[in-house]
């Protein structure tokens, strides 16, 4: 029998010295979603060793984590699966090496070759908005991030 469970989400703030922030353009079959570079939290692993995992993953970069910005505080069920809470935890980051990667300028857009795609491009943080991000917790980080300009 499956039991209901958790789900915890550990998510980079990279603001360059442009005062620009990174945003993870992703699909999973038919989801299309926007939101911050990071990913879930395995069994074994704290949730800065599950960042530095993801970042290394997703853009081939190593990273420094500098500091806590903010956990959900709030019962949030997963748009994936209704028995599941998500907890999302955010940390502010910079690169130690600057990831190798091509950068998008255009939100989702995906090649749509194979199932699932990530992207990741800037946006200027005065431009950055709640609708910019899909994640309902994404947008509170965002709503806050605003409030600390």
């Amino acid at each position: 029998m499956y039991k209901k469970g958790f789900n915890i989400r550990v998510y980079g703030i990279w603001i360059n010295e442009s005062n620009q922030i990174l945003l993870s353009d992703e699909r999973i079959g038919d989801f299309e979603f926007t939101k911050f570079p990071g990913g879930g939290m395995e069994y074994g692993e704290g949730t800065i060793d599950c960042l530095k995992r993801e970042w290394i993953e997703e853009m081939n970069t190593t990273i420094e984590v500098l500091n806590h910005f903010y956990t959900t505080d709030f019962y949030q069920p997963s748009a994936f699966h209704s028995d599941t809470q998500i907890i999302s935890i955010y940390y502010f980051i910079k690169p130690i090496t600057y990831p190798s990667i091509d950068f998008k300028f255009i939100p989702k857009d995906y090649n749509y070759v194979g199932h699932e795609e990530v992207h990741f491009r800037w946006k200027n943080l005065n431009e950055l908005n709640e609708e910019d991000l899909d994640l309902p917790i994404d947008k509170i980080v965002t709503k806050l991030l605003k409030l600390k300009e």
